[in-house]
């Protein structure tokens, strides 16, 4: 089943701009690509550390410990040290409020 959760408001997240929030038990990092929002999650598959506090340059999230870095429009692993592509979330606006679908057992 396909469950919608609203995360933030569409304001929240400029362009050029990354905002971590939390859904469920999930931690996720929102990031508005020349006005499309896409989410990841919020953790760098090397090291297993938050990516908020990386650098958000085009669609490239670095990792701010070893510099990995990723494609936040699929996920995909731009730079080592990773090599493990990060987990991405389809999103939706809906009267203004980012919504993320998330799968139904990581909304426990």
């Amino acid at each position: 089943m396909t469950t919608y959760v609203p995360v933030a408001a569409e304001s929240d997240v400029r362009p050029g701009r990354a905002r971590s929030v939390q859904a469920g038990e999930l931690c996720l990092l929102l990031c508005n690509v020349d006005g499309v929002v896409y989410a990841i999650a919020d953790v760098c598959t090397h090291d297993h550390g938050p990516l908020g506090d990386g650098r958000l340059r085009g669609p490239a999230i670095e990792c701010p410990r070893h510099g990995a870095r990723f494609d936040v429009r699929d996920g995909s692993v731009l730079a080592p040290p990773a090599v493990r592509p990060l987990a991405t979330f389809a999103t939706r606006v809906v009267d203004g409020r980012l919504e993320i679908v998330i799968p139904d057992e990581d909304l426990r």
